[in-house]
């Protein structure tokens, strides 16, 4: 039984405002079937990308170029480009509790990712699904960046969001949230083995 238009696009407008492994107090009232079901139907229209919050800045650092420094009392993340000179991305960050700082590297990079939760995550919120596939309606966003110490994945992500109101906030689980469009253009600038320093 097929559900009507306005129906099936609110399903999916819930399925684009979770925020990922990085949401404060996400409720999810869809299960994996749900999902499954969902993708039977027509879908509706992408998720917006959201806008650019990308500036060109002067920037003062000894890191190389390529390096990515989060500095999460400004809620920026900056790309260094060359000496004196660096890419700044409004971000959001971790909530009370959630912050980290140190230094990591880029793991890996997906486009479209999946999301997995982690598991204490869904201790914490047991009406989480165990996966929401990939492709565009997924709460990570177009691209995630996956950051890795002494190459075990860490488990937290600079990556995307399908609602460009979630950015610029202390609301994430530990992870770093851009716009799409953003991360998109981030994701082409970074290369895997970047180092990333939080601080």
């Amino acid at each position: 039984m097929t559900l009507p238009d306005r129906h099936r696009i609110a399903r999916y407008r819930i399925a684009g405002r979770l925020a990922g492994a990085c949401v404060l107090g996400v409720a999810l009232a869809l299960s994996v079937q749900d999902f499954a079901e969902a993708r039977s139907v027509e879908r509706p229209p992408l998720p917006a990308m959201g806008p650019s919050l990308r500036k060109a800045v002067a920037f003062a650092t000894a890191e190389q170029p390529g390096t990515i420094i989060i500095r999460k009392d400004e809620k920026a993340l900056y790309l260094v480009t060359r000496q004196g000179q660096a890419l700044r991305y409004q971000i959001s960050v971790g909530r009370d509790g959630f912050g980290w700082t140190g230094v990591v590297k880029v793991g890996a990079k997906t486009e479209w990712p999946e999301w997995r939760p982690p598991q204490d995550m869904r201790v914490r919120q047991p009406e989480l699904p165990k996966m929401v596939p990939a492709g565009p309606y997924n709460p990570l966003g177009a691209r995630a960046l996956y950051l890795s110490r002494d190459g075990r994945d860490t488990l937290y992500r600079i990556h995307g969001t399908n609602d460009p109101s979630g950015v610029g906030f202390d609301g994430t689980s530990g992870c770093f949230r851009l716009t799409n469009t953003d991360v998109i253009d981030l994701f082409k600038r970074v290369a895997v083995g970047a180092k990333v320093v939080v601080q």
